[in-house]
């Protein structure tokens, strides 16, 4: 039983050793230490020989099923055996639950890959799972990492536009009396638009400085892949692409086009409704 319930867990480094039916109807599983190497000394690493005592913890995992399960981990407590080692005891640690550790690192994982793939909110997630706010955002950090460090894909057209987000935030220096720029409400956002490589990357700010400062962290043989940037009719885009990127060709995209030309549209209809009857075009107006 013993070993069908660990390979059931699979959780690294234990194993199972009992497991008791709660009256709520919950599963509270007891875990022994499978793996030698939790017996080597976290600041020397010499395997220690000599038990001080045991020590439970209570680390916690996935959920599983409709009532859950609480873990009850029986570990040692360890001397270290090496005389020049400044630490002289420790508790066994694992890499999946490492010392201190209130949850598993699987459970830290599954929290950060539920926001960065699963497209969930840090708040949903932390419900879900049964989390904080904060452990599954600073969870969602180490999982983007492994997107925001990756290389970028080959592009051929480059997007870029603005999107607002939040509020500006001003702060006035204390010794002069001027007030600076904290957070600025427009970001701009680089994305893949005619391949799968999706939103590439985003800045604060929409300046040219600004998008030369993004341009500047790719590698030239990548920025000298792009043949066309699909931009809106920005002429502080346009000049940074110019700077930037001199070979590729600058388009605007139909969405801006088609927006401008309705509101010239809209423009002449009201200025000639005005000139030939002398009254306002209103929303209610056939004409």
């Amino acid at each position: 039983m013993d070993n069908d319930a660990t390979l059931l867990l699979d959780l690294d480094g234990v194993s199972v050793h009992r497991v008791e039916l709660l009256e709520d109807g919950g599963r509270r599983v007891h875990l022994t230490t499978a793996d030698s190497s939790a017996r080597a000394c976290p600041a020397c690493g010499v395997f220690a020989t000599r038990s001080k005592g045991r020590a439970l913890t209570r680390p916690r995992d996935l959920p599983y099923g409709e009532r859950g399960m609480e873990f009850f981990w029986h570990k040692r407590r360890w001397w270290c055996g090496e005389p020049a080692c400044p630490r002289k005891s420790f508790t066994e640690s694992l890499p999946q639950i490492p010392a201190g550790a209130r949850i598993t690192e699987r459970l830290r994982a599954a929290a950060g890959r539920r926001v960065r793939d699963a497209g969930s909110t840090v708040i949903q997630a932390a419900r879900d799972l049964h989390l904080s706010w904060s452990t599954v955002m600073a969870a969602f950090t180490v999982q983007a990492r492994e997107v925001t460090g990756a290389p970028l894909p080959e592009v051929r057209v480059l997007g870029i536009d603005e999107t607002r987000r939040g509020r500006t935030k001003w702060e006035q220096d204390a010794e002069t009396g001027k007030w600076r720029l904290v957070r600025d409400r427009w970001h701009t956002g680089f994305v893949d638009a005619l391949g799968a490589g999706g939103l590439l990357g985003q800045v604060e700010g929409r300046t040219t400085a600004d998008v030369l400062a993004w341009l500047s962290t790719t590698e030239l043989t990548w920025r000298k892949n792009i043949t066309h940037v699909a931009i809106d009719m920005s002429a502080t885009y346009r000049a940074a692409i110019r700077t930037g990127l001199p070979d590729a060709i600058v388009v605007v995209d139909h969405f801006h086009i088609v927006q401008l030309a309705n509101k010239m549209l809209s423009t002449v209809r009201r200025r000639t409704t005005a000139e030939l009857r002398g009254r306002r075009g209103r929303a209610t107006d056939p004409e």
